[in-house]
């Protein structure tokens, strides 16, 4: 497996910085080889590849872990159900990878990275099909949009209910969204903000500054009463229950969704473990969940809240960018710490405590984008 994991890692170096263009070919080399596979993506492919190339990337860098190469890529199988995705298509699928990546890396491509790569996906194809078989549940789950509220012109607090069959999640987990009204075949991935409960609930913090357009969807044009689909739930940013350690839960912006659910569940039966939760934004105006988590500090003596702002002089609490914020108040090596927010606030504070050396398997973290 050392010698898989090395020469994978060799040939990924030849084409990771030429991703367009290997996602450009995967996809035109995929639809000539199975045209009818096309009608699984959506009409505007913006966004597809970058997804295609992060499992790539997590599967590459996980294979000389085996547990987690096992748990990530039967995750990704059940989660894959959603597209309609079939065994024959991963055979296509693999061909159209492979000519991909031959094509991208040019003449730096050997035989032995061939036969890796082969290897390899043969083992992808082999663990996701086997975690789409052994999974009970439907491909995705029909929710009724039951509340949408809107904080400022970016960001929206929507709560969902889950119809049909139970939705089994746990705190910090994400699911993949779907609005079919709007964008149809475009999927993406958010956090449930609240812990598992009987009602079937679910909340989503939702920010779209841009012009995203499954984001923008949710925070501008979705409303009450609105169908989306919800896809199986994944991430393993949950709580460690036979941990006696104190917990340092770190949200920037929108991350405060999975913290926000992990406050909860603990909520239901800590007594003993303190918990530090630092929350971060530019302008005191994007800290919209801090009225929430006073709340919550106000019954739950073992909580503390600390907000911070990085672009608002004035704001009467800690000034700077939330994990030059955690560097103060540290040392965290006695934590189990959870970190939530952009890829760069996440490398920021994985830096922090590596600094503090917290052991790794003591720091749980999803991101949605490339550290």
């Amino acid at each position: 497996m050392d010698n898989l994991a090395r020469l994978l890692k060799e040939s990924w170096a030849l084409v990771e910085d030429d991703r367009v263009r290997l996602s450009g070919h995967f996809y035109a080399r995929l639809f000539l080889l199975d045209p009818a596979l096309r009608h699984l993506f959506p009409v505007q492919m913006t966004g597809q590849g970058d997804r295609l190339l992060e499992a790539i990337i997590t599967a590459i860098h996980t294979v000389d872990d085996p547990e987690s190469f096992d748990e990530f890529l039967r995750a990704l199988g059940r989660d894959h159900r959603k597209y309609h995705v079939d065994d024959s298509h991963y055979a296509t699928m693999g061909v159209a990878l492979l000519d991909a990546l031959r094509s991208t890396a040019g003449d730096g491509w050997n035989l032995e990275y061939d036969q890796a790569w082969r290897e390899a996906y043969a083992a992808i194809t082999a663990l996701m099909v086997a975690g789409a078989k052994a999974d009970d549940d439907p491909p995705f789950w029909h929710a009724e949009v039951l509340t949408h509220e809107r904080y400022g012109p970016d960001t929206a607090v929507l709560t969902c209910r889950a119809l049909q069959h139970p939705l089994r999640w746990q705190a910090g987990q994400y699911v993949s969204l779907e609005a079919p009204r709007h964008h149809p075949r475009v999927w993406r991935n958010y956090s449930i903000a609240n812990a598992p409960n009987d009602e079937n609930l679910l909340e989503f913090h939702v920010r779209s500054p841009g012009a995203g357009w499954l984001s923008g969807a949710l925070v501008r044009r979705v409303r009450p009463g609105e169908l989306l689909r919800v896809a199986a739930p994944m991430g393993s940013m949950t709580l460690d229950r036979n941990s006696e350690r104190d917990v340092l839960c770190v949200a920037g912006g929108v991350g405060l969704a999975p913290i926000k659910a992990l406050v909860e569940e603990l909520a239901t039966y800590n007594r003993t473990r303190w918990v530090h939760v630092f929350y971060g934004a530019r302008q005191a105006a994007d800290l919209y969940g801090l009225a929430g988590l006073e709340e919550l500090v106000a019954v739950h003596p073992w909580l503390s809240v600390t907000p911070a702002c990085s672009e608002e002089p004035d704001f009467d609490g800690e000034q700077g960018d939330i994990p030059d914020v955690v560097a103060r108040y540290g040392p965290w090596t006695t934590h189990d710490c959870y970190v939530s927010g952009s890829a760069r606030m996440v490398r920021s504070t994985l830096r922090v405590l590596a600094a503090d050396e917290v052991p790794p398997p003591h720091i749980r973290y999803d991101t949605f984008g490339d550290l």
